[in-house]
């Protein structure tokens, strides 16, 4: 459903102490994915990933059917979109802000 909640980042500057943090707390396994990225395998759709000047903060993606259509109306509706991205086997996402800067992202499964 477009608009829905379909996946988090958590940023961590060390991801094993953050792992071992949020299963203490949530009970979450992870699966690790490239160089330092993890994907949460019991719990809710996200990642516990690396901090680095584009993931400074946790970083939420809404759900959307035609990811061309919604930065368009971002753009429209005062916000700011960065260039659509291609995620191999996964879809396409553009990291946006709203008209007051706050930060989140748009996702499109792959068909």
């Amino acid at each position: 459903m477009s608009g829905q909640v379909n996946w988090f980042e958590l940023p961590a500057e060390d991801t094993a102490r953050a792992r071992a943090f949020y299963a203490g707390v949530f009970g979450w396994e992870t699966s690790p994915m490239g160089e330092d990225y993890h994907f949460v395998t019991n719990g809710a759709a996200g990642a516990i990933a690396v901090k680095d000047a584009q993931l400074t903060q946790p970083r939420i993606y809404f759900h959307t059917t035609d990811i061309d259509a919604s930065v368009r109306k971002v753009a429209e509706l005062g916000g700011k979109s960065d260039d659509v991205q291609t995620v191999p086997d996964v879809g396409r996402i553009a990291h946006c802000s709203d008209d007051q800067g706050t930060p989140f992202s748009l996702y499109e499964p792959q068909a």
